[in-house]
């Protein structure tokens, strides 16, 4: 298995709240409340841990409440890499129906100092090296710019990193100006980076295209219920996953990333990688935190998606 460095650059503490449904400006009364230590680059390290990887994690992490960060890294046998900053690590509120619908308060970040920045730069120099795969997902925190963040992503690729990015907005525009090795973004977080309209299979395609020749490898386009589309150098396929009980759509695209991530890294055929990380996936919204908690559950899973070839 692969030694691999996430990186998380506004960690949050998640504040799952689940009730049956969300009546705005009533009081609701929840059904449970469940707290995690995540952030995108977290939440894709458990899972790749529980495919058998050896992860080290690292990012930008609050002085005064890191114990529930802690914890984890201890559980899952992290290599804590973690850069303190002043304060609190942000928490995000996730409001989860029993419909499936989730709705997401989100705090603003840790404030990031020069001297942090410049410490964060110096770890990850220091890491990459060592490490088959760099993950770098999420938002960007208070203090990180998206110059800032283009200077972090050369970084890695001076390294000879494979990178996978997995952001939204200015950042992932910003980010695919680097060509990183692998993304992974939603269709309407692609439309949005890229100024233009992706609601057609032909324009998807297109745009996946256009990215493969800028020098993005692998083009990994989530689409909620709909499915996933994966373009790489050697196959274009769309993954239809099968019918589940949503409980929770938070964590569900890292789910898929890691599985994505684990396949390429395995060196398995394409048609293998997509359907076991879309089966993965499709686990993932059946819970609330994040992990492989049901092997027998999930191989039934694999056996229902369905895939189909796509042209470009």
């Amino acid at each position: 298995m692969a030694r691999v460095l996430t990186v998380t650059l506004n960690p949050a503490l998640d504040l799952t709240v689940r009730l049956p449904s969300l009546r705005l400006g009533e009081v609701n009364r929840s059904e449970s409340l469940q707290v995690h230590a995540a952030g995108k680059g977290l939440n894709v390290a458990q899972v790749l841990a529980d495919l058998g990887h050896q992860l080290t994690v690292t990012g930008f992490l609050g002085e005064g409440n890191p114990q529930a960060f802690e914890q984890l890294f201890a559980a899952r046998g992290f290599g804590d890499e973690f850069v303190r900053v002043a304060g609190d690590t942000r928490s995000n509120i996730k409001l989860a129906e029993a419909g499936g619908q989730v709705t997401d308060i989100n705090g603003p970040g840790l404030a990031v100092s020069d001297a942090h920045r410049s410490e964060l730069l110096e770890r990850i120099k220091r890491l990459a090296p060592t490490h088959e795969l760099v993950v770098v997902a999420g938002s960007l925190p208070r203090g990180v710019d998206n110059q800032w963040f283009v200077e972090l992503l050369n970084l890695l690729k001076q390294t000879g990193a494979r990178v996978a990015l997995d952001t939204s907005g200015s950042a992932l525009r910003a980010g695919l100006e680097t060509a990183p090795w692998l993304i992974k973004p939603n269709e309407e977080e692609l439309a949005e980076a890229r100024g233009i309209e992706l609601a057609e299979p032909e324009a998807l395609a297109r745009e996946a295209w256009r990215l493969q020749i800028e020098g993005i490898e692998h083009v990994v386009i989530s689409q909620g219920a709909n499915g996933v589309s994966w373009f790489s150098p050697s196959a274009a396929l769309h993954a239809n996953p099968p019918k589940v009980q949503v409980v929770s759509t938070v964590g569900a695209g890292d789910s898929l990333l890691a599985g994505m991530l684990h396949g390429l890294l395995e060196g398995w055929p394409a048609e293998r990688t997509l359907t076991r990380a879309t089966a993965i996936a499709a686990q993932a919204v059946g819970q609330v935190g994040f992990g492989i908690t049901d092997t027998a559950q999930l191989a039934e899973l694999q056996a229902a998606v369905r895939l189909q070839p796509l042209s470009q």
